[in-house]
């Protein structure tokens, strides 16, 4: 309790050079003792950062330790690994007092139940050795004691197990937001490289996973080493000879259990990340469940899945054989140690050197040294489970995104517009032996409207990524008022950025909803205003709901035109002074066509326009048309001065229409 309280109270109490042992205790393994053996040796320079306010959430930071952290180039090196059980401890500070009274009550409960065989033994040596007459009198006194000794347990074990519960729920929540806030801060590339499904994954069971271990399996598992140590006590306090044969089997399940607790926690981990795997797959093919249906993949699809089911299942049987293997024989064992037990206590009985009550006592203080036993076990095993997923999440939670989200200058002055790329080298993170831009510069000059073509590939919408600062350029600079992109704050920079794509995503949710994402502080005036310049009216006063009506998972529910409109309104609720746009009309018929282009003309009044053009009749008003060709710009000028080029390259695209 002493080493329980000072890690939970003060965890610079952990700074120690090292510490060894062995045992099967889980509660010995999470307060301080090493079961592996292996020394745990923690920094100096390791500092705790725990925010919790009112159980809602903490950010658990180690100094010394850090998955991942940018550099000077742009790319990211490892850092020092954290201490795996060190995490788990520190999650439970914040949940300390809550802990402390569970483990309280903890005590309680238990000795009550470590009471139960003495006083059993107690009832039946009163029972034996009184005359009737006093029996009755002495039986009712004694059974009117246990009740309420038995009634305290009950409502002890009640208290014990709803703190317990509840600091793992408010845990899982500050895990959650954790794990979530750390996957939307990271930078674009990121997600180039990693699915969705694992990502939730690690939202959903990991956390769980490692809630539980550090309260619920706390729970269970300080619970079974009090019941064995106040069981092994007993048992040499009735009958140390019989003690002594009876905890025969102990040293070698404590052996067993130190090596099978490490295989396990490796094949954990295992699963876990085939379960993500598993979980990934689902996940991609449920949300693009039409082009299934549309290629009549569903068939292929099931057994794809299935196979990664099976993945799963080999790794699941692997687990519960050594799980079965290590049970079956500590089983074994112990039930072999009771039946020697029982056969020399008779003996013992009939040679008047112990009473039938202390003996029946002393085999149920066996009974529950097994079963503690048992439970210290399956504690270990859920404990290397939760250390194998802790390894996952917080591998996550302690990246550093190479882009941060916000952070650095934000000018005094409105933005006015000016855009230079200056030499300008990119490849995406995914394929960086092949560069999409290589050498690229361009200015671009205020209240002026750019078309930037090209083949399919040129890196048209590149451009478009790398200002929005989605990824930042392998070489060369990009300048916004003459201010460097990298120096300026991402939030303030993309406040004065508003993207149309080729191919909108809407949230699920209402059609005012999906406008007011691109400034929730805007009036009703405004979304019904910027509604009725893309033409969104002209569709939802039709519907019964309006702007509220709900467009369901990525839009579906709306026609592409619609979609597009709509993420329009979206873009120009901003007010931006750089307005995007990725052919922004291209998923339009001909008459909402016509009335979006109307309405984007007298939104570029006075803004910075850049449109990525596929179309011809996109292109045909720019002040400036830029031509790129293998990542650099092959030709600038008007429309009317790149058509008299006699062999031009753009004379050749508008030839040929392959601006895609």
């Amino acid at each position: 309790m002493t080493i329980l309280w000072k890690l939970l109270t003060n965890p610079g109490a952990l700074r120690k050079p090292g510490c060894r042992g062995v045992g099967v205790s889980q509660t010995t393994y999470l307060f301080g003792t090493c079961l592996t053996g292996q020394a745990v040796r923690l920094s100096r320079r390791g500092r705790l950062l725990v925010g919790l306010r009112h159980h809602t959430t903490n950010a658990i930071r180690s100094d010394a330790v850090r998955a991942t952290r940018p550099t000077p180039s742009g790319h990211t090196v490892k850092a020092t690994k954290r201490s795996e059980l060190k995490t788990l401890i520190l999650l439970a500070t914040p949940e300390k007092w809550t802990l402390m009274k569970a483990i309280a009550l903890l005590l309680v409960s238990s000795s009550v139940t470590m009471a139960v065989p003495f006083c059993f033994g107690k009832v039946i040596d009163v029972v034996n050795n009184v005359e009737k007459t006093d029996m009755k009198e002495n039986l009712n006194r004694l059974t009117l004691a246990l009740f309420v000794v038995f009634l305290i347990g009950g409502i002890s074990n009640f208290g014990r197990v709803y703190m317990m519960s509840t600091a793992g729920h408010r845990i899982t929540q500050s895990l959650r937001k954790q794990a979530y806030a750390a996957i939307l801060q990271q930078e674009t590339a990121m997600f180039d490289r990693e699915s969705t499904g694992e990502l939730v994954g690690r939202l959903s069971g990991d956390t769980q996973l490692i809630s539980s271990a550090v309260t619920s399996n706390i729970s269970d598992g300080l619970r079974s080493a009090i019941m064995a140590i106040t069981g092994v006590s007993m048992m040499f306090y009735v009958s140390p000879s019989l003690a002594l044969l009876g905890l025969a089997i102990v040293p070698p399940v404590a052996v067993i259990a130190v090596i099978w607790g490490r295989v396990l926690k490796r094949i954990s981990k295992n699963l876990q990340s085939s379960l993500a795997v598993v979980n990934a797959t689902a996940e991609e093919k449920i949300s693009n469940i039409r082009t299934v249906k549309a290629f009549a993949q569903e068939r292929r699809e099931i057994e794809r899945y299935n196979a990664k089911l099976q993945d799963v299942l080999k790794l699941c049987y692997k687990e519960s054989l050594y799980r079965g293997m290590f049970f079956g024989m500590t089983g074994l064992s112990g039930n072999a140690i009771a039946l020697s037990v029982l056969y020399n206590g008779v003996f013992m009985v009939s040679n008047s050197d112990i009473t039938i009550g202390s003996l029946s006592a002393f085999l149920l203080y066996a009974g529950y040294v097994g079963i503690s036993l048992n439970g210290l076990s399956k504690a270990y095993s859920e404990l290397n489970k939760a250390l194998g997923a802790n390894a996952r999440l917080f591998e996550l939670i302690d990246r550093r995104p190479v882009i941060p989200t916000q952070g650095g200058k934000i000018l005094e002055k409105e933005l006015s517009g000016n855009v230079t790329f200056q030499d300008v080298f990119f490849a995406y993170p995914t394929r960086e032996k092949t560069p999409v831009l290589k050498g690229f510069s361009l200015d671009i000059e205020k209240c002026s409207v750019t078309a930037i073509v090209g083949a399919s590939g040129s890196g048209k919408s590149t451009v478009a990524s790398l200002l929005l600062r989605l990824y930042d350029p392998t070489r060369g600079s990009i300048l916004l008022d003459n201010h460097d992109l990298r120096l300026l704050d991402p939030m303030w920079v993309k406040s004065q950025i508003s993207v149309v794509s080729q191919e909108p995503i809407l949230f699920s949710g209402s059609i005012r909803d999906n406008i007011l994402y691109g400034m929730e502080s805007a009036t009703d005036s405004d979304v019904v205003e910027v509604a009725r310049q893309a033409h969104v009216l002209q569709f939802t006063e039709k519907m019964t709901d309006g702007l509220d009506t709900i467009v369901g998972e990525r839009g579906i529910a709306l026609s592409g035109g619609q979609r597009q409109r709509v993420a329009i309104a979206r873009a120009l609720i901003k007010k931006p002074t750089i307005l995007i746009l990725d052919e922004a009309t291209s998923a339009l018929d001909a008459e909402s066509e016509y009335f979006v282009q109307e309405a984007l003309e007298r939104a570029i009044r006075g803004r910075t326009v850049i449109t990525i053009a596929h179309r011809l009749s996109t292109i045909k008003n720019a002040d400036k048309i830029v031509v790129l060709d293998g990542g650099q710009v092959a030709e600038t000028g008007t429309y009317i001065e790149l058509t008299n080029l006699q062999h031009g390259l753009f004379k050749k695209l508008v030839k040929h229409q392959t601006f895609a």
